[in-house]
């Protein structure tokens, strides 16, 4: 297993381009993404990806520094509530897991953020797109 601190930007690029799966996605975002020092700065160029298990990664990441970066602020969990608005209409079932698990951990941080999910997932409950409402009814069943 690689040190997380000398984890690159390009290394962590180019293992994302080869995910192929959900499994290896999770993984390497849980045991070794998380705790690299530009964990933070994926988040946003993965989600704006299309490919399926980039954006998968993005969220993923996102999800795994909810439950581990203990240090964390609340402001990028915000800027992460965010992304999965602006990508939640994604029609694969294996990116919006990832966003609703996302959705879950970070509701479960504080009650701040516990606020801020069940607001953005108020708003995606009426949203025009099918994966979004999902997303959104996922997310206040489970914050409820």
């Amino acid at each position: 297993m690689e040190e997380p601190e000398r984890v690159t930007l390009e290394q962590m690029d180019r293992w994302c381009a080869d995910f192929d799966n959900w499994a290896l996605c999770d993984t390497v975002c849980f045991s070794l993404f998380d705790r690299a020092p530009q964990a933070w700065s994926r988040l946003e160029p993965w989600a704006r990806d299309d490919r399926e298990f980039v954006r998968r990664a993005s969220f993923a990441l996102l999800w795994s520094l909810a439950l581990h970066d203990t240090s964390a602020a609340d402001a990028p969990f915000v800027a992460g509530l965010a992304l999965v608005e602006r990508y939640a209409a994604d029609q694969r079932p294996l990116v919006t897991k990832s966003m609703s698990m996302s959705l879950r951990a970070i509701g479960r941080r504080n009650p701040f953020l516990l606020g801020a999910v069940r607001a953005t997932a108020a708003r995606l409950v009426e949203a025009d797109s099918g994966p979004a409402r999902r997303v959104g009814r996922t997310a206040l069943r489970d914050m409820s």
